[in-house]
């Protein structure tokens, strides 16, 4: 590559790495170019990006875009997977594939944040749920309390409701 090709190259990784969510390094040796073209368009309609860089330039631009714990998780061949929307939907297509194709793909770590990820994390991240459902259990337990004591409160009126009402007929028969 000229110099002015691995400078541009390293701006556009850069902004990828700053703009991203979370980025999944893997090891694609083995893939063939057909299984290579099926990940990429698994991963496309999900909204994923996945780009064979040179590690030598990845780490330029992981400095660059100041997330230099991506070094840790290069080594080899390498591809990294960028998530832009949701931080499980790289990681649930990632695993869905190695499934589906027997192992060839290798997951070797993730940078979330600046968090760098083991490989076992990223597959831990695949198994969540979805941000909805994880919202709404959240949500159900912080009610969970707050409509007990509700029920507590109400139950204690309507005794005394029903104690008063209890009086008023004793009144008036007697």
């Amino acid at each position: 590559m000229q110099k002015e090709k691995k400078k541009e190259a390293v701006s556009q990784l850069a902004e990828k790495l700053s703009r991203c969510n979370i980025a999944i390094t893997t090891n694609y040796r083995g893939l063939s170019v057909a299984e290579m073209t099926e990940l990429r368009r698994r991963l496309r309609q999900g909204g994923i990006e996945y780009r064979v860089i040179k590690n030598t330039l990845a780490r330029f631009a992981a400095k660059l875009a100041g997330k230099e714990g991506l070094n840790q998780i290069i080594e080899g061949p390498t591809a990294i997977a960028f998530g832009y929307t949701n931080v499980t939907e790289p990681a649930k297509a990632l695993i869905d594939y190695i499934r589906s194709s027997r192992g060839r793909l290798t997951i070797r770590g993730g940078l979330l944040g600046q968090r760098v990820l083991t490989a076992s994390e990223v597959t831990d991240l695949a198994t969540l749920p979805p941000k909805e459902v994880l919202m709404a259990k959240v949500l159900g337990t912080m009610q969970g309390p707050i409509s007990a004591l509700v029920n507590v409160l109400n139950s204690t009126l309507v005794g005394i409701v029903g104690m008063l009402n209890a009086r008023i007929r004793q009144l008036e028969g007697g």
